[in-house]
């Protein structure tokens, strides 16, 4: 799954200063943000594609290593189960930027109403590493990692079996405090967390014994990945709902297995075609004989013809990598390289002397150089 440019995202050219890449994600940040745009999937995504991309272009040495060498410069760093995207599954660095602003109205309501609804878990990034051919032909992996679940003994919410939470007394179980401040511009009302609940409306009197009142388990996951044919190094299969577990009946976050294709003995590939050298001898390439090509799907027959020359390029059609969108198969090109024949015997040095004589050729030491010969040719 290839991702959008940074810079496309965000509306900016690579020359963009640190200061127009904070103003354009504060402005896409605003418009998209999850407290302006509720149930709306699509602006959900959108604020999460503006957040990766200043996560990335926000960071000087992020945004070298994306201009030098694009998304794979950024994308993952090492081993499996590496954390979650960055602000994906709460706004982070939406708030961070808009800190002067929240800070202007007392802490501002607009966070603190963040905290206080429901909110969807953290996404999770795990590293897979697929061999050549289960990239070519797909495969499925079953993969462990370890994540926050609901705790079973409380079943989520924090307080000892047989007990409940208590609405809290100061805020009335709002999770919100609400002040009047004198500014400039006349009364403004502020609203800001709770001090005695956290924002949470809630009270833990009794905390459960098992997850201490924290109300979620570290626990080991097993996850089936089905990885479809055609897939390529740096590709992105998400796996919604398997993330980390939300808040206050919020959602469950998403799981992003990043694939790693390991690369191939013979074969390389170049979007969906495969590429690779076949050695063949002087004689072959002159007399043509018909070759053993291997494929992914096994080995085929393949006529090449006389006075086949080195580095030529011959194309199986359909021998390629299938399309994960279903759009065919590409081909397979073959090089083909002549090896000069070592250690020749003296029989063998004759019988190539014999050829060249036949054949007008000069082999001795008489004979010009290189050099010489384009002196010759050009007249200097």
């Amino acid at each position: 799954m290839s991702k959008r440019d940074y810079y496309e995202i965000l509306g900016l050219d690579k020359n963009a200063s640190p200061e127009e890449i904070k103003k354009a994600y504060r402005k896409l940040a605003m418009k998209y943000h999850p407290d302006k745009n509720p149930d709306d999937k699509t602006a959900e995504d959108k604020f999460k594609e503006a957040n990766e991309a200043y996560e990335v272009l926000g960071t000087p040495e992020k945004k070298q290593r994306y201009d030098q060498f694009g998304h794979a410069g950024v994308n993952g760093n090492g081993g499996g189960g590496f954390g979650d995207f960055g602000g994906f599954g709460g706004g982070g660095g939406f708030e961070d930027i808009f800190g002067d602003i929240f800070d202007m109205f007392g802490g501002g309501g607009f966070s603190s109403r963040r905290r206080s609804g429901p909110q969807k878990g953290a996404d999770i990034k795990y590293e897979v590493s697929i061999s050549f051919e289960e990239a070519a032909f797909g495969t499925e992996k079953t993969i462990e990692f370890y994540k926050y679940e609901n705790c079973n003994s409380c079943s989520g919410s924090g307080a000892k079996p047989g007990t409940s939470k208590k609405t809290c007394s100061h805020c009335k179980g709002t999770g919100e405090v609400r002040y009047a401040q004198r500014t400039p511009l006349g009364q403004i009302v502020n609203v800001k967390a709770c001090d005695q609940c956290g924002g949470e409306g809630q009270i833990i009197e009794q905390p459960c014994e098992t997850c201490k009142g924290k109300g979620k388990e570290r626990k080991r996951k097993k996850v089936k990945v089905k990885i479809p044919a055609g897939v390529d190094n740096g590709s992105v299969i998400p796996m919604r709902g398997e993330g980390e577990p939300g808040t206050k009946g919020g959602p469950y976050g998403d799981l992003y297995i990043l694939l790693r294709v390991l690369p191939h003995k013979i074969f390389e590939r170049e979007g969906y075609d495969i590429i690779c050298e076949i050695p063949i001898t002087f004689v072959q390439a002159a007399l043509g004989e018909e070759l053993e090509v291997p494929t992914l799907e096994g080995r085929v027959k393949y006529k090449i013809p006389e006075g086949t020359q080195s580095s030529t390029i011959f194309r199986l059609k359909n021998k390629g990598v299938q399309n994960p969108k279903g759009y065919g198969k590409g081909d397979q090109y073959v090089k083909v390289v002549v090896e000069t024949p070592k250690n020749l015997s003296e029989k063998q040095k004759e019988i190539l002397k014999q050829f060249a004589a036949e054949g007008g050729e000069d082999i001795h030491e008489k004979r010009k150089s290189f050099f010489d010969k384009v002196k010759d040719a050009f007249g200097v």
